[in-house]
């Protein structure tokens, strides 16, 4: 009898001290399970992290994409559009004028146009100096000026002024300082020695590693050799001194490749830039045969058929 008085004494106590005991268990589960949570959020938004970075990597659009949701993108876009283009024409400038365009700083600030304003979409050229810079490893400045010399040259010469941007990056890999053994030079590859006369009214062939002379010797010779041949592809077996042989060792597939994926850049469209191979050098057929070269070929041959004035789309 004791004994069970005793038992249900302690019955209640115990039954308390459980309930304290399950609820200091459900209370610390209640925080595990938060921190568990708040730790797989946290590791789901870091893969996430770096699959972006992956892609953006691999596709350097994406960047583009992702700065253009940006709220600071308009600013952004509203400097660089305001931003002046390089001026060009003082790479070709001798001592003098280079002084004498000290002096006339204060003179050039106040113009409002300038002779070297650049041609097409500001935002379309901005695309093809990214994607080029980070294809071709070449500091962006650097491709800039370029691709503004190239811009400028094709409106003098109405070629495509990515066609001009295919084929300096097929001959030199945007290195202007490129010269193979028997001659030929520059961006564009001109043999100098043969085409001295294009080069006498930019200074002589010494010019021929003027990255602007050189692109535009280098176009000229081009749509020559376009309008000499009737077509894209012919021009471009001529460009290379192939004219008299059956292929042109595939130097125009390798043009003509480079100009789509620049074109889809342009558009906008995500291009990657690891995408197909950089040839390294480029064997010109004329140069282990002595042909003749494309400007003689295209001064002995008539011109083909009447074309439109417009060559390669621009």
């Amino acid at each position: 009898m004791i004994q069970n008085l005793i038992l249900t004494a302690q019955t209640p106590s115990h039954s308390r001290s459980a309930q304290k005991e399950l609820q200091r268990l459900l209370a610390k589960k209640r925080k595990i399970d938060v921190l568990t949570t708040v730790l797989h959020t946290t590791a789901a938004f870091g893969l996430l992290a770096i699959a972006i970075l992956a892609c953006m990597f691999f596709n350097p659009d994406l960047a583009t994409k992702f700065r253009s949701l940006s709220p600071f993108s308009t600013t952004i876009n509203a400097v660089a559009e305001s931003s002046n283009a390089p001026d060009l024409s003082m790479l070709m400038a001798t001592p003098e004028q280079i002084a004498q365009g000290g002096e006339e700083d204060t003179i050039v600030e106040t113009t409002t146009v300038s002779n070297t304003k650049l041609i097409g979409d500001q935002r379309q050229q901005a695309l093809v100096t990214n994607w080029l810079s980070k294809r071709y490893r070449v500091a962006n400045d650097a491709i800039d000026m370029l691709v503004s010399a190239s811009y400028l040259t094709a409106k003098e010469t109405k070629l495509d002024p990515l066609l001009i941007l295919s084929v300096i990056a097929i001959e030199s890999r945007f290195n202007p300082f490129s010269e193979s053994p028997v001659g030929a030079q520059g961006l564009m590859q001109v043999m100098s020695k043969v085409h001295k006369d294009r080069f006498n009214e930019l200074g002589g062939v010494k010019a021929a590693l003027n990255p602007v002379a050189n692109i535009k010797v280098g176009a000229m010779i081009l749509r020559d050799c376009v309008k000499a041949a009737g077509s894209l592809e012919g021009g471009l077996k001529r460009y290379v001194g192939a004219t008299e042989n059956e292929t042109d060792g595939g130097y125009g597939n390798l043009v003509l490749a480079e100009y789509k994926r620049l074109k889809d850049v342009a558009a906008g469209k995500p291009v990657s830039i690891f995408s197909s191979s950089k040839p390294t050098n480029v064997a010109r057929p004329q140069e282990a045969s002595g042909e003749k070269s494309a400007d003689e070929l295209t001064h002995e041959q008539p011109p083909a058929k009447a074309q439109s004035e417009t060559v390669a789309g621009l």
